[in-house]
């Protein structure tokens, strides 16, 4: 099913071919579609997109199930058989009417199709192919698969943790894949607007394992000018404490005494006189976390809250998921797109986090089943008598 709108959206006559799977890539090419860009998802016969079978995959609502629509909206489905003869001619005949290709396969495997840059570009000088993998196209790990634990754990972040008597753990949603995905966005929107200038394409590259240093450059900074481990996570007055009824977040930071306004909220003497600067209480973050922690355990979150923020001082509940999707400021931000699903029913997925005022996100295309728009993909490029004489 498709939505027309009046809108005139940014990536409007904007074609891209799709071989992304799985997060990465998927959340990008649906970035690129809420912009409005036609994206063509080019999967395999029977299984199509990995995600489409994290459920069992047998049923065609399992193939459909809610993380595959997730990523998915605003594209079309195309089943092709990317190996064949066949399949290979007509993805070479849509990379000549195409802007983007976008994969996020190992380093190698486009060229391995007969799809890699060099090959695209002589068939359509324009195009831009757009790749992300694990660890970059070159390189010691380069032949490794890319997954974003692996990423969180070689790139630094899985080896910090609040306090060193916390285990290290996997971060418990998809940091760097939706990291990468959005560089890889940007990539994209960098080189469409840089070939309106010279009328060439080029290749984008981003890496799960570039994303994820990316995100450290204060931490690098700090590393490579002092030696000094940076760990915001760690900072003496900032912690999560549990109340009588959950928890709340507290960042002492960005004001002139945060340590005594936090002793007053607690009803305590004022430690900053024990404990002046930053030095100091880093010396003692056991005894000044150890009493938070005593004196948050006596009220509720509620009240904590209301007269941490009459001080002014960073601070929030702890909240689970449907805590925050229930919110009134995620509905306000327009964060949720209802969408009617054909097998699925009624589906609430999270709309983008970027809002332009003139394009607004809006479901052009429910998430595709597989193959649904073979016909119609082939008709609007012409591709059907070619498909018929072959046959």
């Amino acid at each position: 099913m498709s939505v027309k709108s009046s809108h005139a959206y940014p990536l409007e006559g904007v074609v891209v071919l799709d071989f992304t799977q799985v997060m990465m890539g998927p959340c990008a090419t649906q970035m690129l579609g809420d912009f409005g860009a036609e994206i063509i998802k080019i999967e395999r016969p029977k299984y199509g997109d990995l995600s489409r079978q994290f459920f069992g995959g047998a049923t065609e609502a399992e193939q459909n199930n809610a993380v595959y629509c997730s990523l998915n909206r605003n594209k079309r489905s195309l089943e092709l058989d990317v190996k064949s003869p066949e399949g290979k001619a007509m993805i070479y005949d849509l990379v000549r009417q195409a802007d983007v290709v976008v994969d996020n396969f190992r380093a190698g495997v486009m060229e391995r199709l007969g799809f890699g840059y060099g090959a695209l570009r002589d068939i359509n000088p324009r195009i831009i192919c757009a790749s992300g993998t694990g660890f970059g196209t070159a390189g010691p790990h380069a032949h490794k698969g890319g997954q974003d634990v692996l990423a969180q754990a070689m790139g630094g972040v899985m080896e910090k943790t609040m306090d060193a008597s916390i285990p290290k753990s996997i971060y418990p949603t998809t940091l760097c894949d939706y990291t990468a995905g959005m560089h890889l966005v940007q990539g994209v929107l960098a080189a469409l607007l840089a070939r309106e200038k010279s009328g060439e394409g080029q290749q984008v590259n981003v890496s799960l394992y570039d994303s994820i240093i990316a995100m450290q450059m204060q931490e690098a900074a700090q590393w490579s000018k002092h030696k000094e481990i940076l760990n915001w996570a760690a900072m003496p007055l900032t912690g999560v404490f549990d109340t009588t009824d959950g928890a709340l977040v507290l960042v002492g930071a960005f004001k002139e005494n945060p340590l005594r306004d936090i002793c007053d909220v607690l009803g305590i003497e004022d430690l900053s006189q024990s404990y002046p600067d930053l030095s100091s209480q880093r010396k003692s973050k056991s005894f000044l976390q150890t009493t938070f922690r005593t004196h948050f355990a006596t009220n509720t979150t509620a009240y904590w809250l209301e007269k941490l923020e009459a001080k002014d001082l960073l601070c929030a509940p702890v909240r689970s998921l449907p805590e925050a999707l229930d919110d009134p400021q995620t509905a306000m931000n327009d964060m949720l797109l209802e969408v009617d699903h054909p097998l699925l029913g009624a589906l609430t997925l999270l709309s983008s986090p970027v809002h332009l005022s003139a394009a607004p996100v809006k479901l052009r295309h429910t998430p595709p089943r597989l193959g649904e728009h073979n016909d119609e993909i082939m008709d609007d490029f012409g591709l059907a008598d070619k498909k018929r004489n072959k046959a």
